[in-house]
This record gives C-alpha cells, structure tokens and sequence, in this order.
C-alpha cells in the first residue's frame, strides 16, 4: 500500500506538468521543465547569480549553465556584471521571459483549482497537511 501512495502522487505529478507544459509547447516558446524552474527562480530572485541558483537547487553547474545560455539566447533571460563584483554576472527576466512565466503561473493556478475541483476547503487544507507530512518523513534521516 505504502508504494501505491508514492506511485498515485507520481501520476499526479506526471498529469500536472504534462498538462502545464502542454500550453508553452504549443505556444511561442517551447520551454522544458528545468527551464520553467530556472525562470521562477529568477522571477522569484532578480539579480541573483548562476552559484546562488545552483546552491538552491542542487543541480549541477555545467547543466545550469547549459540552461542558462540556452534561455539568455532566446531572449528569456538578461545577464548584466554585478556592480559589486564585475566578474560576477547577475541575471534577471526580460519582458519576454516574464510574459512566458506568467503564462506558466496562470496555467499552474488553473491546473491546481481543476485538480481540487469539488474539494471543500477543509479538504484542501487536509490534502495539504498530509502531503506536508509525507515531504517531512522522506526529509527526515532514518
């Protein structure tokens, strides 16, 4: 039973960001999943620096930097040297880049309101505190 769990919010999450990335495919910009959270992080942090991204998500730096020179080419991402420090580069969206990220948000809003359509609100929080729970044992040593 214990694996039905984890493989039910699998699927979850496999119906949740096909159906997302289904509208950027289809429109102007086909944009991946890594893509998608590089975007947030820099929308979420303007001015942060590819080490600062790196050190939040634990990814690898050669592949962040694939990413980013990949979203700075299509015209999602703006790099400007740190005033601070001019061998450092800190990166921000540019208009396109936080035109595709809204689209993102606007879908993810519409996609969560479908997933708990029929939920009372008691439900929601309830569906929350026990997916909350599971992310706290899967963190917490053994």
């Amino acid at each position: 039973m214990e694996d039905d769990v984890l493989e039910l919010i699998h699927t979850v999450m496999h119906q949740y960001r096909g159906q997302q990335y289904q509208v950027l495919r289809d429109g102007p910009h086909d944009i991946t999943h890594m893509e998608s959270k590089v975007l947030g992080y820099f929308g979420r942090h303007p001015g942060a620096t590819q080490s600062e991204l790196a050190q939040h998500s634990g990814r690898d730096k050669a592949q962040l930097a694939r990413l980013i020179k990949g979203l700075r080419e299509r015209g999602l991402l703006d790099a400007q040297a740190d005033a601070a420090d001019r061998r450092s580069v800190v990166l921000s969206l540019t208009a396109d880049g936080q035109a595709v990220l809204r689209t993102l948000q606007l879908q993810a809003r519409k996609l969560t309101a479908r997933a708990v359509s029929g939920f009372s609100a008691a439900e929601q929080r309830q569906l929350q505190a026990l997916l909350q729970r599971v992310t706290d044992n899967l963190a917490s040593p053994d």
